[in-house]
Order: structure tokens, then C-alpha cells, then sequence
């Protein structure tokens, strides 16, 4: 895969932006009964887009707060987007950038990404792994950077309130790193402005991201 991703980027040009990759079970007649040993299919393409020094990046994102419809297997990585891509379209038509989905009280995680906040004791809270959410890569990535500074981390459930009243709030994903979250709901997260935790752990990915670059 390695070497298909550096060819992908040459005959491409790209400079900085993102590989997609999407395997699935392989090609078949449509049934809901799928064959036993299909041949797996993998769809590769560039994104040329600004990371390092994206707006979303220096500023942060703001975010409504809305009820999480998705089917109860959240665990597994599908392209059965509706629901979040729906949410996502709620953020955009109220003027704010993404949607934090909820259930009973609790949330979940974004439309496509980890949700995390920065108590006011400094402990990072991210929701543990379940069939309730994705097993983010890049969630797992930075929970590892977060201990290696022997920050201190708590991997469970938060409520939408306990969101709101915490001294930072931020989200992570692939596709856009470690990026703060500043507003919920029309309140602000903190000061208002990304936090001193969040700062860091975008710094720290960010080094190891150019580190392991290909």
C-alpha cells in the first residue's frame, strides 16, 4: 500500500492534502447474502487541501448539538453516511461548522470525527470504546501522545452540560488532525478561543504527522 500511496501522490503533483483509501468486501451480485470469498476491491484518490495551517486549525470550529439517529453499530466503519451527513447539514444551515450527536444525554461523537473536552482540572475526556462510536485512528493516536506527555486522560461517557461548562473542547480525525472547538450550542467553550491543551496536542500530532510522512 505504501508504494501505491507514493505513486498516487506523484502522478498526482500533491504537495499537502490527504489519500483516501476505501477497501471493500469485493464486487457480486446484488443480495443481501454476500458470496463467502469475493475478491476485495480498493478505491484510492488525492484531496489537495491546506492541514497544517488551516483556519478550522488557528480559530477552531463551532457546533450544534443534535439527537444521534445512526444505527446501533457505530463500531464499523461503513459508507452508510446519511444520518451523520444529515447532521452535518443542520451545522451548516444553522451557520456553524458540524453537529456533536446525542444520546440520552450523552455524546457520542461528531459527524466525522472523536469528540473530546479539557476538564477544569486539566484531564482530557474522550468517550471509551464501544459500539456506541468509532475506534478513531487518530483518536487512539492522540490519546498515545496525551500519555507520552504524561497527560492526564479519561476514557468514558460525558454529558452535553458537562461539554458546555468545560474549560476546552476540541475533536479529531484524519482528515483534520486535532481542531478546537470553541462554541456549543451558541455558548463558548472556555475563552472562547482554542485552549492551551488543545494548542498542544495539535502541535505534538502535527510533529509526528510531518515525522511519519510519506
Amino acid at each position: 500500500l505504501e508504494s501505491l500511496h507514493r505513486e498516487l501522490v506523484a502522478r498526482n503533483g500533491l504537495e499537502e492534502g490527504l489519500v483516501y483509501l476505501q477497501i471493500t468486501r469485493g464486487a457480486a451480485d446484488r443480495d443481501f447474502a454476500w458470496p463467502a470469498e469475493p475478491e476485495p476491491s480498493l478505491v484510492m484518490f488525492t484531496q489537495a487541501r491546506g492541514l497544517e495551517n488551516s483556519l478550522a486549525g488557528r480559530e477552531g470550529i463551532r457546533v450544534i448539538s443534535v439527537p444521534d439517529i445512526r444505527w446501533g453499530r457505530r463500531d464499523i466503519k461503513t459508507v452508510q453516511l446519511l444520518a451523520p451527513s444529515m447532521c452535518k447539514m443542520m451545522a451548516r444551515r444553522a451557520g456553524k461548522d458540524d453537529a456533536w450527536m446525542i444520546e440520552d444525554g450523552l455524546v457520542t461523537e461528531g459527524t466525522s470525527n472523536n469528540a473530546w473536552i479539557v476538564t477544569g482540572d486539566g484531564a482530557l475526556v474522550t468517550r471509551d470504546l464501544s459500539n456506541a462510536i468509532l475506534h478513531g485512528i487518530t483518536r487512539a493516536a492522540v490519546l498515545a501522545y496525551a500519555r507520552e506527555a504524561q497527560m492526564r486522560v479519561e476514557e468514558r461517557a460525558f454529558s452535553l452540560d458537562e461539554a458546555k461548562a468545560a474549560a476546552e473542547a476540541f475533536v479529531t480525525a484524519a482528515s483534520s488532525f486535532v481542531t478546537p472547538v470553541v462554541e456549543i450550542d451558541g455558548i463558548a467553550i472556555g475563552s472562547g478561543k482554542p485552549g492551551p491543551v488543545t494548542r498542544r496536542l495539535r502541535e505534538i500530532y502535527l510533529s509526528e504527522s510531518r515525522r511519519q510522512a510519506i
